[in-house]
């Protein structure tokens, strides 16, 4: 597999090391057997976030990620897509559903590569029980499984 992955971090606190970021981002193209990619991830601020919410999906306030996958150019081209997550949107999710800020971040950065990928999911309660959200799930407990060791 054939994958870059980079990582920036604009005026805010990423919290958890970039190679995790990596790792969790690789692991949901290998899923897919996505063996060409080139994926910007970037971790921005609330205002930033909301920014992008508006201008790019017309809804007001922040999320926690936005994910922009572009037309393959060729049927051996590789995916190609940025994401965009917001720490702070995900550390206080972390804290109200009870769970560790880096596990919601590598959720995160799954979730925004799945949709570069091309799986979308219900936008309200039933998302949790959509195949993306399922898939998902796994890759995030397989990454920190192996961050574990």
């Amino acid at each position: 597999m054939s994958a870059v992955v980079d990582v920036a971090v604009d005026a805010v606190r990423l919290g958890v090391p970039r190679t995790l970021v990596v790792r969790a981002a690789t692991a949901a193209l290998r899923s897919q057997r996505a063996g060409r990619a080139v994926l910007s991830i970037t971790f921005v601020s609330d205002r930033r976030m909301a920014a992008l919410n508006r201008r790019h999906l017309g809804r007001r306030g922040t999320t926690d990620v936005i994910a922009f996958g572009f037309e393959p150019a060729g049927p051996a081209a590789p995916v190609v897509g940025d994401i965009y997550i917001a720490p702070e949107v995900a550390r206080r999710s972390a804290r109200v559903r009870r769970l560790a800020p880096r596990e919601e971040l590598v959720r995160l950065v799954v979730h925004g590569t799945l949709h570069v990928l091309g799986f979308d999911h219900p936008e309200d309660e039933s998302r949790v029980a959509s195949p993306m959200w399922q898939l998902q799930e796994r890759i995030v407990k397989r990454v920190l499984r192996a961050g574990a060791r």
